[in-house]
């Protein structure tokens, strides 16, 4: 007697198919990583960023539907922008902004007022807008940072954003469901922003972060596009912020 053995090869089925992500601040960085990402799940992509000729080349690679030039900041532009999609979109996660540094004291109320904007107020206007071009389930994905819950001098209003992301977020997701709103923490991620940052002690810092994080290494874009896109695909998830940092508040420095 023989047993017959059949062997059932089990594809992947993209997670994605069909649906629509808009990504703010696309071009480079975590933002095209998570285009990528997207893509090989099938998404039909949006993209947005401040260069045009770097916005052109990303799209390029990543089969984008459409571009949008223009500054994330401009509450006007982002109003434009939404209002422009022609059709119902699933998902956008917000990558756009960078971090502020300095004495509080040395600050001007401009200056100020530009750090909250750059996270706080784009978190809001993104919202604002986006919400009743979405499907219901959709989500919303903001980035967040782990730096500013040590606060210290130098620090500017990067402690007074960390702490008041998430409960943006959280409100957020109570005020616009079922469209569900996440936010991501993210430590030191080495991308190009990190480069311009850091300067010449951006391999020091690598090192030290190799030698001291659990992980063992730093976290990379493609580690925070792959929370990005967990987000979108697993529908219980919405009013919370996880951290992606490779364990790197468990240790000092």
């Amino acid at each position: 007697m023989s047993t017959a053995t059949t062997t059932v090869r089990v594809g992947h089925e993209p997670e994605l198919l069909g649906q629509t992500v808009v990504v703010v601040g696309g071009s480079g960085g975590i933002g095209l990583e998570t285009a990528r990402r997207a893509r090989a799940e099938g998404a039909r992509l949006i993209l947005t960023g401040r260069n045009l000729e770097r916005l052109e080349l990303a799209a390029g690679e990543v089969e984008a539907l459409s571009t949008a030039a223009f500054d994330a900041n401009d509450p006007a532009a982002v109003e434009r922008f939404f209002a422009g999609l022609p059709a119902a979109i699933d998902h956008v996660m917000v990558t756009a902004g960078q971090p502020h540094y300095g004495r509080l004291v040395d600050m001007d109320f401009e200056e100020a007022r530009g750090a909250l904007t750059t996270h706080l107020l784009l978190m809001f206007q993104v919202a604002r807008c986006a919400a009743h071009k979405m499907r219901p389930g959709g989500t919303l994905v903001f980035m967040g940072g782990v730096g500013g819950r040590r606060p210290g001098v130098g620090m500017g209003m990067a402690p007074t954003v960390t702490a008041a992301l998430p409960a943006l977020a959280s409100s957020l997701a109570l005020e616009l469901a079922p469209v569900r709103v996440n936010l991501i923490a993210a430590g030191f991620v080495d991308t190009g922003l990190s480069a311009s940052l850091l300067g010449d002690k951006l391999e020091e810092r690598r090192k030290q972060l190799r030698a001291t994080l659990p992980i063992r290494r730093v976290v990379t874009a493609g580690d925070v596009a792959a929370l990005a896109v967990h987000m979108m695909t697993n529908t219980a998830l919405t009013g919370a912020t996880y951290d992606i940092d490779g364990g790197q508040q468990l240790v000092a420095g």
